[in-house]
């Protein structure tokens, strides 16, 4: 799968990563529900890091569809909320 961090790049994510990026998606989605700045801003770090850490990161001048795009470190709450859907950021 490609993930794209805006602001950032793209990265290969293997699909068996997914189960341990969606606690952390479904951490995200309590705290933004429950307004929990600082909550969100910690968690939207780890998820972050998590991709960076678990994924191959792609050459800058290759553009290859994102599967899935996740929002730059310092999008606000409310940004992250638009790009939310009924599963959070990560589908599953």
């Amino acid at each position: 799968m490609i993930v794209r961090i805006m602001g950032e790049g793209q990265v290969r994510l293997g699909d068996g990563h997914l189960a341990e990026l969606n606690k952390l998606d479904d951490e995200l989605l309590e705290e933004l529900e429950g307004g929990d700045e600082a909550g969100f801003r910690r968690t939207l770090a780890a998820l972050l890091d998590e991709v960076r850490r678990l994924g191959e990161p792609l050459p800058d001048d290759s553009l290859e569809p994102s599967e899935l795009i996740l929002p730059s470190p310092d999008a606000s709450l409310e940004e992250v909320r638009e790009m939310l859907s009924d599963d959070g950021l990560i589908p599953g």
